[in-house]
């Protein structure tokens, strides 16, 4: 059964399964019907989030394993509620080798394992490398042994923490060595002579092999057991053969709610003929987010930055990802091809002009076209080299083909979302995952043509606004909007901070102060824990980050909090846009919430929520708060929009409540005329009425509504979240939001 709608909570060791039962009731009174959770199988020791899966046969026992999934179900159940799961299929976690009896067994047996199978190792390259040695051996514990190894001179160590060869440890160091099946190199070497596939650039990551269909089976059969409502796959572009992994997992499945993490480039659909119900939504939080972006923000926020164009630092950021963090994966790839000279170069400059994540030969050959003329372009001495890769690559039976396809999207996710989303600066609510920071705001029509085909083709899809890879929240975006419409006011309000707290680098200053004025207030170590990750992901380097350089990033950040002019100055500018971010937040839900598919809400989004990227996103939910106030609501409280966010929730309930209520089964624009219509934002979804204020800040200097009015159907129209009603075929926008910036209208039309 297709959900109405989904509420997203991050199962933890310290929020576990049982705890998570206990919200069953909170999530019937909010409206939606399905819990949509994080991985449950055993992770890694300790993790946080558990997409680092290591055993695939039971319920994580930190989580509370099975009684805890079985204690879930039947209060997901009892109050009605589906479950949605999320799957990881193409990786597992070996941080921990003990801990994952596969990857354990792999190392001690080596290709005579029974396991060996299961993860993508190129054998042809020796021994498994396992890059974990630290800098210096002498600082290291539990070391056993050492040696001169003598295939290449380097020194190998074995610690105690890996098995030695055939579960003995007996007889000369050397001849253990000899018959041991991996080899323990140091963590610097992990991105150049890893010899199995990762995920990302993520050496304790894994890459599974589950395009075999006896891979598939140990994977999977735990899952398919609990036989979930619905079942959400974590990056699909890894894998092998979607396609194929997708059919298998749909006839396992046949009537799961099947959604896939696919990250669509503006522009891009999904290929109709994958057995799914659509995408988990960040195509719909860009549409959505950039409808309250104003593009006449764009030609001086551009100035103000004075940076590279967009395509430009785009390039950089795949280019350097696709030759350094993702080296052993090319070198893999290069070497299918040993009868094309400098076939590295040419491969890696492919992907670094590739235009989507991936093809899916044979349809996404097009793509590959692309990029052959842009590499050329750019490298016009690696034509002839291109030409002749050019037929193996369009091949979907060519391993070269198939690796390649499998080394773009990791090219992308590693050199745009974590490394270009942090250089390009100019205006970072539209650095999003999924999202064109070239493509500065969307329109009304555009998002009404974009919201009427995913009506026709993907009503099934998931949307969202936050998740837990966005970069920042929803209403964090929703705020920073506002700069959009005011740009003369930020840029002297940046040059004030700047001169308070100057940065060589003109490009983190901006994304530091940019910060500051989306999340303000926020804590002094929340906003340094973010900022050393954004200048590490700028500088791709976690290896060896430029302290000075991020020693000067903190200390103008520490600025904000000790500098009392300063941090007054901030106080000032964030109270004069937050009014304007709250009427953006409210607009953004309630569009998200109403719109064609099956909305998502991100665990406690119904209140403001001013998260940063992870691990700032997963930080623990007030819900006894969020009780309370849907509490007072329900006993009829018309909260006010101010800092508490209780006005989000009425939004978030009422919509939901609506969407459980009643069809939404179709979409139209509806007509607002006057001379404030270009601030409205509407559409009708079969009697229900949705209606958005867009772009407050120009709306209130040019004197609010005026005689704007909203043309409505015959009948009598009730705001489910005021309680109102009107009859008129022609009503007042000043009258209909003249509470909240935001209204759903519901028709009676019996009553006419």
């Amino acid at each position: 059964m297709t959900p109405g709608s989904t509420y997203r909570v991050q199962v933890r060791p310290d929020f576990d399964l049982y705890a998570t039962a206990e919200l069953a009731d909170y999530l019937v009174a909010l409206g939606v019907t399905h819990l949509y959770t994080a991985p449950l199988l055993t992770a890694a020791p300790g993790s946080t989030h558990g997409y680092d899966v290591v055993d695939h046969s039971r319920v994580n026992p930190e989580l509370g394993g099975e009684p805890g999934r079985e204690r879930l179900v039947a209060a997901l159940h009892a109050h009605g509620l589906g479950l949605v799961v999320d799957i990881v299929p193409n990786h597992m976690s070996v941080a921990v080798p003990a801990a994952n009896a596969a990857w354990w067994d792999v190392l001690r047996r080596g290709r005579e394992s029974r396991f060996a199978g299961w993860f993508d190792i190129d054998w042809s390259r020796g021994p498994l490398r396992l890059p974990v040695l630290a800098d210096d051996p002498n600082a290291l514990d539990d070391l056993k042994v050492s040696w001169e190894g003598e295939a290449d001179g380097e020194l190998l160590y074995h610690e105690l923490r890996f098995p030695i060869a055939d579960g003995t440890g007996d007889g000369d160091p050397k001849d253990v060595h000899r018959r041991q099946h991996y080899r323990l190199i140091s963590w610097r070497r992990g991105d150049t002579d890893v010899n199995y596939r990762r995920f990302f650039a993520v050496s304790t990551l894994a890459g599974l092999r589950v395009e075999d269909p006896a891979v598939f089976a140990a994977t999977h059969r735990e899952v398919l057991r609990w036989a979930p409502d619905g079942i959400r796959v974590d990056h699909p572009d890894g894998l092998r053969d979607p396609a194929g992994y997708l059919a298998r997992l749909r006839k396992a499945a046949p009537d799961a709610w099947l959604l896939v993490e696919k990250i669509l480039e503006p522009g891009e659909q999904l290929h109709r003929e994958w057995p799914v119900d659509g995408t988990t939504g960040y195509d719909a939080l860009g549409e959505v987010c950039g409808l309250f972006v104003d593009p006449a923000g764009e030609e001086p926020l551009h100035r103000l930055a004075g940076e590279p164009s967009w395509p430009g630092i785009r390039y950089q950021g795949k280019k350097r990802a696709a030759t350094t963090l993702l080296a052993a994966e090319l070198g893999r790839i290069a070497r299918l091809a040993p009868e094309v000279p400098h076939a590295a170069e040419a491969l890696a400059e492919l992907a670094a002009a590739f235009e989507v994540y991936r093809s899916y030969l044979p349809a996404g050959a097009r793509h590959l076209a692309a990029a052959r003329t842009e590499a050329a372009r750019r490298r016009p001495e690696l034509a002839e080299a291109l030409d002749a890769l050019r037929t193996r690559l369009c091949d979907p039976a060519d391993e070269l083909a198939q690796r390649f396809q499998q080394y773009t999207g990791a090219v992308m996710a590693k050199g745009v979302e974590d490394t270009a989303y942090y250089r390009h600066t100019r205006f970072v609510a539209l650095n999003e995952v999924g999202g064109d920071p070239a493509r500065f705001g969307v329109t009304p029509e555009a998002f009404h043509r974009a919201a009427a085909v995913r009506q026709r083709d993907w009503p099934r899809g998931m949307t969202t606004l936050s998740t837990h890879d966005t970069k920042r929240s929803e209403d964090v975006r929703a705020r920073l909007a506002v700069l959009s419409e005011m740009p003369t006011e930020w840029a002297a309000t940046l040059r004030r901070w700047t001169r308070a707290a100057p940065l060589a680098d003109a490009s983190l200053a901006l994304l530091l102060w940019q910060t500051v004025a989306g999340a303000w207030p926020i804590e002094r170590e929340r906003l340094h824990a973010y900022l050393e990750k954004a200048a590490r992901e700028a500088a791709t380097s976690w290896a060896d980050p430029d302290l000075a350089a991020e020693a000067a990033l903190h200390a103008a950040a520490d600025q904000a909090y000790d500098d009392p002019d300063l941090r007054a100055d901030i106080d000032a500018f964030v109270a004069t846009i937050t009014p304007y971010g709250w009427s953006n937040s409210l607009g953004q839900k309630l569009v998200q919430l109403a719109m064609p598919g099956v909305p998502d809400t991100y665990q406690g989004t119904e209140l403001w929520d001013n998260s940063l990227v992870d691990p700032d996103n997963r930080r623990p939910v007030d819900f006894a708060l969020r009780r309370e106030l849907l509490r007072r609501i329900d006993a009829g409280w018309m909260p006010p929009v101010d800092a508490t966010g209780a006005a989000k929730l009425l939004v978030t309930s009422r919509v939901l409540r609506a969407r459980r209520d009643r069809p939404f089964d179709r979409y139209e624009p509806v007509v607002v005329e006057g001379p404030a219509a270009e601030h409205a934002f509407t559409f009708d979804r079969g009697g229900v009425v949705a209606i958005a204020t867009r772009l407050p800040v120009k709306l209130a200097l040019q004197g609010g509504w005026g005689g704007t009015k909203l043309a409505l159907a015959p009948g009598r129209w009730g705001d489910v979240l005021t309680g109102r009603t009107w009859q008129s075929r022609r009503v007042p926008l000043s009258d209909v939001l003249s509470a909240y910036p935001v209204a759903l209208l519901v028709v009676n039309r019996d009553q006419v």
